[in-house]
């Protein structure tokens, strides 16, 4: 069913409620999991350690210390002093270090071993999912000689249907608010059902727009394009984002692709289509955002631990992105906020004056 010729709209109220209430479980399993299985709190003991040095008593990946550090100071249960060293706060202090006179820890205990705790400290010492061998397919990652879920017809459009619910949510906000002029061609890499791009093109006339995902993926970006009249200016290509080509474009679009990765996967990708930006052109990423600082906000360091539960990445800094923009050679502006905590960063490439 093919809709009329306007913008898409977008929802009367913003769905961010839902995703922290969605979420809020992950609050439970990094508290419980720090303070009964690393016993965190009882090795800050006799005072303020480094990140470096407390992840090494924790025996914690770089990946998984920053998603548990970044929780737990948004939960204000650990600050960091004027020398950066983690300490816990007055409240952790007084009920989460064990054999206190007010301590608590033995009431979070009670939540030690139940199924979501458990899982969450295994991720925590593993950095990956718990319970999920080598040989398993990945949920939504994809890389050469690697089996994903999102290659097999079935499950890539069950995930790819599921986060296309979001993604109907935020994309008319985003494409309002893109800059996108003097833009003729949109590359909108990893990106799933097409929302964002068809969103662009139902704003934008004289836009089209490349779709560049895994071939199961884009079936649903087709049926989407179809239903929104847009497949005239909308081509889907198949094909592996960090091996293949780079199609060209003025502008590139990553919305909610590199918070599935870790930092090296992050940087290839960003310079990979940096390089293939013509001069002037522009990498938007689009994502949700931790504080420069790594201390919050709550709803975003919960949403980085759901990540690092399902995927290999987990939330950024806009500071993170930035760096990266400007390894790249991009110059980058301020962030634009859209709908579900999330916000548009855009990197432009220097003309060389």
């Amino acid at each position: 069913m093919r809709g009329d010729l306007g913008p898409l709209d977008p929802p009367r109220e913003d769905p961010a409620t839902l995703f922290d209430l969605y979420r809020g479980s992950c609050a439970t399993e990094l508290l419980v999991a720090a303070s009964t299985h690393l016993r965190l709190f009882d090795k800050l003991r006799d005072g303020a350690k480094s990140p470096e040095a407390l992840r090494g008593e924790l025996g914690l990946s770089e990946r998984a210390a920053v998603v548990l550090f970044t929780a737990l100071r948004a939960m204000g249960m650990l600050r960091a002093d004027s020398r950066g060293r983690l300490e816990p706060t007055a409240i952790a202090r007084e009920h989460l270090v064990p054999g206190g006179e007010f301590s608590l820890a033995g009431y979070l205990g009670l939540s030690a071993d139940s199924p979501g705790v458990a899982a969450m400290a295994e991720r925590l010492r593993t950095n990956r999912p718990s319970g999920v061998p080598e040989t398993e397919k990945a949920a939504y990652m994809f890389r050469e000689g690697m089996e994903s879920a999102m290659d097999e017809e079935e499950s890539a459009r069950s995930l790819t249907l599921a986060l296309a619910g979001r993604a109907r949510c935020v994309a008319p906000t985003f494409a309002e608010r893109a800059t996108l002029d003097g833009v003729h061609t949109l590359l909108d890499v990893g990106g799933g059902s097409g929302l964002y791009a068809i969103a662009c093109l139902r704003r934008h006339a004289g836009l089209r727009a490349i779709v560049w995902d895994r071939g199961e993926v884009l079936k649903v970006a087709a049926e989407m394009a179809r239903r929104y009249g847009v497949e005239d200016r909308c081509e889907l290509l198949a094909g592996d984002m960090f091996a293949d080509p780079v199609p060209r474009a003025e502008a590139v679009l990553l919305s909610n692709v590199l918070h599935d990765w870790d930092v090296p996967e992050c940087r290839t990708l960003v310079l990979r289509l940096a390089a293939a930006l013509p001069e002037g052109g522009r990498l938007i990423i689009h994502d949700a955002y931790l504080n420069d600082a790594l201390d919050g906000p709550l709803a975003i360091a919960l949403y980085s631990a759901a990540l690092f539960s399902i995927t290999e990445g987990r939330a950024y800094s806009a500071a993170e992105y930035r760096g990266w923009l400007s390894e790249a050679g991009l110059v980058s502006g301020e962030i634009v906020p859209t709908m579900v905590h999330c916000g548009t960063l855009i990197g432009v490439k220097n003309d060389g004056d």
